[in-house]
């Protein structure tokens, strides 16, 4: 494609050089920059691409679009712009066939519930007959292909590349995770959406955002600027969860028809006579296409905001009541969310990706309500993140566990211990016991809490000290096979080694 068809995509400030210029890929890492790209010039948190121009040309750069021209040296076509993330998402989007024009996409938005409400419109989509592709937290993936998922919403430039690939491979619609991360740096500006999903608002990610106001800002962004109706997609829709204290927020800041859902709020898409087991939620959905009941295979309270968030998607493409039903009824497990890893000790043995103060307490207030036995909660805090989460997670794990076992999670270049110390916190404060590790060798009676640094040390106590009877919940790292020690990522996943604990014990 050449340089002059993809500046159609933006508003350059500033055209000089030859635009008829042959444009072979995109980059905005002059380290991967291939002969006869186009370099975005980015600025950063930690480096300004506007320093690897040269680098870039040195490298074959055969155009550059920039903030500052006058670090791009004379002779080398180039485009100024105003945001250099915002045009590249708007190239990569055209370079790659606007895929997202031709398909109906859905993006979901939220603190928590993000991966299993995309997971259950992807199987009512597959139900309306509408092969979806799904991007989030897991994995990118059209039904046999996967792509590797480094980030929740990854940069535009991969992103507009994948949705491609998909939609050539037959996708027909698509469900996408938006980050704050990713409506911050513009990496989905050059999508289209068609339904924008509000999930909740918690603590989290305040190491970037660093308050909850410009948290909420880059949420907004999805339902105020990118749902606004357009010729090419005139009708958008957002579903917005109307319980949470900052759901109202995001309707008000909505420039497309709001539908709201909710279980305590006045809503459009509700249920009732719902009822709650180890088994899943059973109900009656309430919507404006008529009731119908449902069962689930997820159990929870927050399962069921799921189920609304999904249902309403399904109400805002229009879809009727019967396709939703059957693809909330068919909704398998999402990995990491809840599962249950098999053992022959009769221990509700439960891995959790929760790794917020609010996504804990959603799951153990869950597991508290099916519990006959004790709960033993294992969990850590990632190092390099928002540290003022940390105490709210011990507080949680503490009140709502008989035994809260602390301990590692992704250290990165933070020292566990001090990690470690921050959510303790939060458990002191509870006035319980807290356990040496020898003390725990003929099990516990107290209620407390016990600091055990190495992750699999850890897992190995838990599966030790669980009765018949008893849940374990390794909570934070849910479907991640890998931990990240420093710099380096080795493999550690929670299932396995709880299956080899319990195994080493029998």
């Amino acid at each position: 494609m050449y340089f002059s068809e993809l500046l159609k995509a933006i508003d350059p400030l500033k055209v000089c050089g030859d635009s008829e210029i042959e444009i072979k890929g995109l980059f905005c890492d002059s380290r991967r920059l291939e002969p006869g790209g186009l370099f975005f010039a980015l600025r950063g948190s930690v480096a300004d691409g506007h320093g690897f121009i040269e680098t870039a040309i040195r490298g074959g750069a055969a155009a550059v679009v920039a903030e500052n021209d006058s670090a791009v040296p004379a002779g080398i076509p180039f485009a100024k712009v105003a945001d250099s993330r915002q045009a590249m998402s708007r190239m990569a989007a055209l370079f790659n066939g606007n895929p997202t024009d031709k398909i109906p996409l859905v993006g979901i938005t939220g603190t928590n519930g993000k991966t299993t409400t995309s997971y259950m419109i992807e199987a009512i989509l597959e139900e309306a007959g509408i092969p979806a592709a799904l991007l989030g937290t897991i994995s990118y993936r059209f039904r046999e292909k996967t792509f590797p998922a480094p980030h929740t919403t990854p940069e535009s430039i991969e992103l507009q590349r994948v949705l491609g690939e998909m939609v050539a491979l037959g996708a027909r619609g698509a469900v996408m995770e938006v980050s704050s991360h990713a409506l911050d740096q513009r990496r989905v500006e050059g999508c289209r959406f068609d339904v924008g999903i509000f999930t909740n608002l918690t603590r989290d990610h305040l190491d970037y955002h660093l308050n909850m106001e410009s948290y909420l800002a880059s949420k907004k962004r999805l339902f105020s600027e990118l749902l606004s109706p357009d010729k090419i997609k005139p009708r958008r829709m957002a579903a917005v969860n109307m319980d949470d204290p900052y759901g109202s927020r995001i309707a008000e800041a909505a420039a497309c028809p709001v539908l709201s859902y909710g279980v305590d709020a006045d809503a459009q898409v509700t249920a009732r006579d719902v009822r709650f087991s180890i088994a899943g939620i059973t109900g009656m959905l309430v919507t404006p296409k008529g009731e119908a009941r449902f069962r689930s295979r997820m159990p929870g309270r927050f399962n069921m905001y799921n189920i609304l968030a999904a249902a309403a998607a399904g109400i805002c493409l229009d879809l009727t009541l019967p396709v939703i039903i059957r693809g909330i009824e068919g909704h398998k497990k999402v990995p990491g969310r809840l599962e249950i890893v098999e053992n022959d000790r009769g221990v509700g043995l439960f891995v959790d990706y929760a790794h917020t103060g609010d996504a804990l307490e959603n799951v153990l207030t869950t597991l508290g309500e099916l519990a006959t036995g004790r709960i033993i909660t294992l969990f850590g805090c990632g190092g390099d993140r928002d540290r003022g989460k940390r105490p709210v997670m011990g507080e949680v794990a503490g009140r709502l566990s008989d035994l809260a076992i602390v301990t590692s999670d992704n250290p990165r270049t933070e020292e566990p211990a001090a990690i470690m110390t921050d959510i303790r916190s939060g458990i002191k404060k509870l006035g319980t016991r807290e356990y040496r590790v020898e003390e725990l060798e003929g099990g516990f009676s107290d209620k407390g809490y016990v600091m055990v640094e190495s992750r699999r040390e850890a897992i190995r106590l838990g599966a030790l000290l669980a009765r018949p009877g008893d849940i374990l919940l390794l909570a934070g790292k849910g479907h991640e096979d890998y931990q990240i020690i420093g710099t380096e990522k080795i493999h550690f996943d929670d299932r396995e080694e709880a299956a080899a604990a319990f195994r080493e014990l029998a």
